[in-house]
């Protein structure tokens, strides 16, 4: 398991190194705001809801699946890359709850960090609701990615909320309201 979570950190990194300015092969929403290339928090206008799929008054897409390692159907017309930041995202909740995110998600969808642009809650029995927000926000992904290379890497969290905070504090929107790590 852990050989093939080291697999999946170094593809990522070329994922976000390939994914450029374009996460989920849309334009900027906001045109004026250069520092939020790749970033549209914009729910497609047409789009198909599948039974057990609920759409949230800010346009984001929820689906409840049985486990982390199943992934949400959203993402079945979705690149490998974007579904492998989900299945890593699904794998990390520990670290991302602790980590911040600076797209404008805590105003626009009231997340409270970064897992919250992937998986809106682990329930009790294991189950997992999963967000779609993260499908169009270049942000979220990189965010996602960074902390956990870091942590694989032997950060600890408040080394990596540390370096979060200091490359995404200016040029960005207000961060979640994410606490610090111990």
């Amino acid at each position: 398991m852990k050989k093939r979570f080291i697999y999946i950190l170094a593809a990522l990194g070329l994922v976000l190194s390939a994914c450029g300015n374009d996460a989920a092969g849309e334009t900027d929403a906001h045109e004026d705001e250069p520092s939020h290339e790749g970033h549209d928090h914009a729910a497609p206008a047409e789009r198909e809801v599948k039974e057990g799929q609920t759409v949230l008054p800010n346009g984001d897409l929820q689906e409840v699946t049985a486990s982390a390692e199943e992934l949400p159907s959203f993402l079945d017309d979705k690149p490998e890359d974007m579904q492998l930041v989900y299945q890593v995202a699904g794998s990390a909740t520990e670290i991302l709850e602790w980590m911040p995110c600076y797209c404008g998600c805590g105003d626009s969808a009231g997340h409270k960090s970064n897992m919250n642009c992937f998986i809106s809650e682990v329930r009790e029995d294991g189950s997992v609701v999963w967000d779609d927000h993260g499908t169009r926000c270049l942000v979220c992904l990189e965010i996602a990615v960074e902390s956990v290379k870091m942590a694989q890497d032997g950060k600890s969290l408040k080394e990596i909320r540390e370096t979060i905070d200091e490359t995404y504090n200016e040029g960005y929107a207000e961060p979640t309201p994410t606490p610090m790590p111990a």
